[in-house]
């Protein structure tokens, strides 16, 4: 079977997703033709090649309403003959779009593909989508005891896995910590493309401290969803949970057989794929049963894997992950996560991949692992390796 393999990963800087934010001024269509650009441009592609161009977003209302993915396309200046989609599973929508396109080479449906997503945060805010409706209605008669927004679910993962604040703040702290060593080192001057001169990653707060991040105060805090759950101790604040991001990220997807007629080089293969489904009430545990079926999957231990990229949604995630498969804490998320760089969520998923595969060159590695957990209870997980 003739390999998916990556050749190129690109992503913009974060830009806090707020008013006044680095990026706040980018129509998010632009975003995302900024480092579709910068992606055709780095590896001298005609861009008439490429067979579809599929995207993940998660707002697809306003400015990123009507297929985001062929906006950007056409904005980019790519042929009008290249189609685009645009999908949503959630906070995983761009790692989904990367599964599309690599599986859609490895079907013998693609010869070259973009995997890439998008958000903006400041311009689109998260929910404006819904325009004040309940789209969870017809739920009601299944879970009659009624689910809950994702910063209740991160609070109801930290009380029944008793992971408390102080292990929760460490945990961002390391985040910043490693993210601005990293940003220091030139350790994300190659994946990041400049948007209006913008080029360094807003959201990762160097001077960020455990004493700083004691004194902040629960973002979720209800009298009747305490009531409910008793055994929250409301430990989830806007220190150890992502920050609102804007962003857009790209992975140009190929057949290892048009790379090499190309005179491009690979920079890993996609090795194994896995979704699942998980308790919507929790929302946030994906994670784990998705690596579970992945490493099943790959036929390797999770010993055998160099490094991991779990999604920073909230502290308690990658926590329950690590502590789950016994991992390596030193391997996980070694650049910072989403609590630092932001989670500009349809971007994240290649956003993930980008900083993996730029890691795992800088450091010789082989296999990384990289899985998101995503509203409604869902994730995804993936397994690459570097070539």
């Amino acid at each position: 079977m003739n390999d998916a393999v990556i050749v190129d990963v690109v992503r913009t800087a974060s830009g806090k997703g707020k008013p006044g934010g680095a990026l706040s001024g980018v129509h998010p269509a632009e975003l995302l033709a900024t480092v579709l650009r910068a992606l055709l441009d780095r590896n001298d592609i005609d861009p008439a090649t490429i067979d579809d161009v599929i995207t993940g977003c998660v707002s697809q209302s306003g400015e990123q309403a009507l297929n985001i993915g062929r906006t950007a396309l056409l904005a980019a200046g790519i042929p009008d003959s290249v189609p685009a989609t645009t999908v949503d599973r959630q906070c995983g929508s761009s790692q989904q779009a990367a599964h599309f396109a690599a599986q859609g080479v490895l079907a013998g449906a693609y010869d070259i593909a973009v995997a890439c997503g998008v958000e903006s945060m400041s311009r689109v805010p998260m929910f404006s989508s819904t325009q004040g409706k309940d789209p969870h209605a017809p739920l009601a008669a299944r879970y009659p005891q009624g689910l809950v927004g994702q910063g209740i679910g991160a609070e109801l993962i930290a009380a029944r896995w008793k992971l408390g604040r102080p292990e929760l703040d460490a945990f961002s702290a390391r985040s910043h910590r490693r993210a601005a060593v990293t940003a220091a080192a030139g350790g994300f001057d190659d994946e990041i493309v400049p948007v209006g001169g913008h080029a360094v990653d807003e959201t990762v707060r160097p001077s960020t401290t455990l004493e700083g991040l004691a004194g902040l105060d629960p973002s979720f805090t209800d009298p009747a969803i305490a009531a409910r759950f008793p055994e929250i101790d409301w430990s989830i604040t806007p220190g150890n949970s992502s920050p609102l991001t804007d962003g857009a990220s790209a992975a140009l997807i190929m057949s290892e057989q048009r790379a090499v007629a190309l005179g491009l080089r690979p920079r890993a293969r996609f090795h194994s794929f896995a979704v699942t489904g998980s308790d919507p009430l929790l929302v946030l545990t994906g994670v784990v049963p998705a690596t579970h079926r992945l490493l099943a999957r790959s036929g390797l231990s999770i010993d055998a894997i160099d490094t991991y990229e779990v999604n920073e949604a909230f502290a308690p995630v990658p926590l329950i992950w690590q502590r789950e498969f016994d991992a390596d804490p030193h391997r996980l998320n070694p650049r910072g996560g989403a609590i630092a760089l932001g989670h500009p969520l349809g971007a994240s998923g290649t956003r993930l991949l980008t900083t993996l595969v730029n890691h795992l060159e800088a450091t010789g590695g082989r296999y990384g692992l990289q899985t998101m957990c995503e509203g409604g209870g869902m994730a995804n997980a993936t397994l690459i390796e570097r070539l």
